[in-house]
């Protein structure tokens, strides 16, 4: 009987506030006050909130303004430059160079150039006439018989499920139009993904999915399938990624419709489990071999890896796997630890994974060190959304950067950080159809495009202003950063870059000399006590010389 009363009390006062909006005078008065009676009995009797219980209706208004919460701070209480975790001058570039709007700035930077935090490109007196205007990377090593020539900015992974189908299709439009990648993230190869044609990187995760027997395990034949298909050009394996490495993953029951259900090969209305690590393999070693059988069967296109720098050991263990076996990747993406995700753990996201321009410094010493950096591209991810971000990464190593945040600004989001609840305001993040419905494609798909051409055109104007004609003539040494409030210096005394060879010609000469003792071929697990070895490495090896 209570609960039935509980059931009928806010739909009445719903209808008598309703009338109430009809009526006029007094009678608007009473039906407005028995409808805030009737709610103020429902939260008296509820059990399930502490503080409506307690404070019938007037509990409400902190509930309405947490409900507000993000909006409140993005539009009101932030500045342009301290928002979380993109500021608004972030989200304002990417829509406005979306939009075709101006991307100029009046009256000088915002930026206080007295920050320790603050770097800069170092210009030249005698800037390049004529800069790559369109530069590009060929990726594909002599193992692979099918290279891509791929841009410098890219959409990074982002699974159908995770995003909708008129955000796949959108983004996927953008790369048509823009000639870029669009990787489909873990979720698999949907028809949204295909359905206009731009080029793809599939990606596959500890869960396989669109390769998958019914046990969850590799299906060689069904990945043949798929990554045999012309839109494809390169594969990738996930190791992890850097909003929550080694956690796996989870799309929950409620977003595993029909369609999702039959691309992923999972039962539908049920949790679609992506576990911590994969099945296929369990060393360095095998997970090279998994890597040349997948670039077999995919017809000999480019396959890579992609991994949050977690243990510094690790990168070298897969190093010298490529050294024991000759099987060599054709590309690396370094995932920062500050990385988005539709949901995460708070601590993973917060605690966990090395940030990008360490992890990526790692990444490139540690295949620089060992002679092979000519054979492997490397690519970095992580909060990339400017032409700056482009410059910075490819100095410390990238060949390219790939974007996801940021391609989901320039097709709308708005940062209301609603992604895991599937009521994205903006359709970008949801499955269902009334908020997609907002969502044109074919609008939001040209404004991706237009999104990508300008980042470019501003990494272009940033290189023309060093001297140099492409991107990859960029070195740690044109980029300056405030060591303190009257000093600053160059990159590479921040970072230690490696010579060519020198792990394998004079390993103990270097900073790393530890680490690379730890590694081994046959086991992520270090083959030496590692709490002694990082009591002699000086706890700065991984990030600073």
């Amino acid at each position: 009987m209570l609960d039935t009363l509980k059931r009928s009390i806010i739909p009445i006062a719903a209808a008598l506030i309703g009338i109430a909006a009809l009526a006029s005078g007094a009678v608007l008065l009473a039906l407005f006050c028995l409808a805030v009676v009737l709610l103020g009995v429902y939260d008296r009797m509820q059990t399930h909130w502490t503080i409506t219980r307690n404070y019938p209706v007037a509990g409400r208004i902190r509930w309405l303004f947490y409900k507000l919460r993000p909006y409140l701070r993005a539009y009101i209480v932030e500045d342009d430059l301290h928002g979380t975790p993109f500021p608004f001058e972030a989200r304002n570039l990417v829509h406005a160079r979306a939009r075709g709007e101006t991307d100029t700035q009046p009256f000088g930077t915002e930026r206080d150039p007295d920050d320790e935090e603050y770097h800069w490109i170092g210009h030249s007196i005698a800037p390049e006439p004529e800069p790559e205007t369109d530069p590009r990377v060929m990726v594909g090593g002599s193992q692979c018989t099918k290279p891509y020539s791929a841009s410098l900015l890219n959409i990074s992974a982002m699974s159908f499920g995770a995003l909708s189908a008129n955000a796949v299709k959108a983004l996927n439009l953008g790369a048509l139009k823009g000639n870029f990648y669009h990787d489909t993230g873990e979720g698999g190869l949907s028809d949204h993904h295909l359905e206009h044609g731009g080029d793809l990187v599939w990606e596959l995760g500890s869960g396989y999915f669109g390769a998958r027997d019914r046990d969850g395990h590799f299906d060689p034949e069904r990945f043949r399938d798929g990554a045999g298909r012309d839109a494809v050009k390169m594969t990738e394996i996930k190791l992890s990624q850097g909003a929550k490495p080694g956690h796996g993953g989870l799309l929950p029951a409620a977003k595993v419709t029909e369609e999702i259900a039959r691309i992923r090969n999972v039962p539908a209305h049920k949790d679609c489990l992506s576990p911590r690590g994969h099945s296929a393999f369990s060393t360095p070693v095998e997970m090279l071999e998994f890597a040349a059988r997948m670039r077999e069967l995919s017809g000999g296109k480019p396959v890579g890896l992609k991994l949050c720098i977690g243990l510094p050991h690790e990168p070298f263990a897969i190093v010298k796997a490529m050294l024991e076996t000759g099987i060599h990747p054709d590309f690396i993406v370094v995932d920062g630890g500050e990385g988005g995700t539709g949901a995460a753990p708070l601590e993973l996201s917060d605690w966990v994974g090395m940030p990008l321009s360490e992890g990526l410094v790692l990444m490139r010493n540690a295949l620089v060190g060992a002679g092979l950096k000519g054979e492997i591209r490397l690519a970095a991810s992580g909060k990339v959304y400017s032409g700056m971000g482009l410059a910075r990464n490819i100095a410390q190593g990238a060949d390219w950067c790939n974007a996801a945040r940021a391609f989901m600004f320039s097709i709308g989001c708005i940062q209301a950080q609603r992604c895991h609840l599937g009521t994205c305001p903006t359709g970008v993040t949801t499955q269902n159809p009334a908020r997609q419905r907002g969502l044109i494609p074919e609008v939001q798909g040209e404004r991706a495009a237009r999104f990508h051409a300008k980042t470019l055109e501003a990494l272009s104007e940033i290189i023309a202003s060093v001297g140099l004609k492409h991107p990859r003539e960029l070195e740690a040494h044109h980029l300056m950063h405030r060591a303190g409030p009257e000093k600053a210096v160059a990159m590479d005394r921040v970072h230690t870059f490696l010579p060519e060879g020198i792990l394998l010609d004079a390993p103990e000469e270097t900073l790393y000399a530890d680490w690379w003792k730890a590694a081994r071929a046959d086991s992520f697990r270090p083959a030496i006590d590692l709490v002694s070895a990082r009591a002699r490495a000086r706890p700065e090896i991984p990030t600073t010389g």
